[in-house]
């Protein structure tokens, strides 16, 4: 099964719809997609809609998430698989990162217009997602750049969404161990998202497996050949699962790739995935 494990929709800091999301990835070949928007679960029930209003449209989707957390100065990122999302805990967690997602964005405005002359409103902000989805740092850079903050997205994030800015404002998060261990208690399979820019991603993956992390995902677009290697080695001495994906938010647009479900994650990955899901739910 040809599958990507990791995908954003506009219900987070993509740029396509769940609907447009469905379409492109049967176009480029895929079985299989998980749709893991930051903080947020909205997209699945969308995609799994036009799925349903267009039989003749053969997609396998999965509901995910991506949890942005903090760990001491390093922000880590979560992915969990097949949570049950009525879990009340698991509803807590979402309900918390999105309030902490909102007073972030609040804090940031209020102070590029206190210090900066910049003025932006929140509305500005939420425009630029799905209704419902998690607003983000992405989000406030394109605003800032909208209002003629800045000549570009790029140059709002050198300029002001950096913590040497002094006008942004970390965003008060969950820790991973949180996050790991709320989606494993609802049913879910937590994987350690995109390890390769963490300091010390052996001792914190180690720490995580006691509130049961079950996987690392080692196929990334940013992965080099060794760092897959040196991650699915890690996975394996430990127990873990590999995953993988493509972290797809939008097209390249230098060369005009679209870069979803790149040929990069071998096809046992979803059959693992699956079988550790059937493991978890007979433990």
């Amino acid at each position: 099964m040809k599958s990507d494990l990791h995908i954003h929709t506009n219900y987070s800091d993509g740029v396509f719809s769940p609907e447009k999301l469905v379409d492109t990835a049967i176009e480029v070949g895929l079985d299989v997609v998980a749709l893991t928007d930051h903080d947020n679960v909205l997209s699945y029930d969308v995609a799994q809609k036009y799925l349903n209003e267009n039989p003749e449209k053969k997609l396998t989707v999965l509901r995910g998430i991506e949890v942005n957390t903090m760990y001491k100065t390093e922000e880590v990122h979560i992915l969990g698989y097949f949570m049950d999302v009525e879990n009340s805990d698991f509803k807590n967690l979402i309900d918390f990162q999105q309030k902490a997602r909102i007073t972030q964005a609040e804090e940031i405005i209020a102070l590029l217009n206190k210090k900066e002359g910049i003025n932006i409103k929140f509305d500005d902000i939420k425009i630029q997602v799905a209704e419902g989805g998690s607003i983000g740092r992405p989000h406030i850079a394109k605003a800032i750049s909208n209002v003629g903050g800045t000549n570009s997205v790029m140059d709002a994030y050198e300029k002001y969404i950096n913590d040497e800015s002094p006008v942004y404002v970390q965003r008060k998060t969950v820790t991973p161990h949180d996050a790991v261990e709320v989606i494993y208690d609802a049913g879910g399979i937590p994987v350690i998202a995109h390890p390769y820019n963490l300091e010390d991603p052996e001792e914190l993956i180690k720490s995580l497996m006691n509130c049961g992390l079950r996987g690392i995902e080692a196929y990334h677009r940013r992965h080099t050949p060794a760092i897959v290697e040196y991650f699915s080695s890690m996975a394996e001495e430990l127990g873990l699962i590999v995953t993988g994906g493509s972290d797809f938010h939008t097209p390249n647009i230098m060369n005009g790739q679209i870069m979803l479900g790149k040929n990069f994650v071998p096809e046992w990955i979803y059959d693992k995935l699956i079988e550790e899901k059937k493991r978890l739910d007979m433990a």
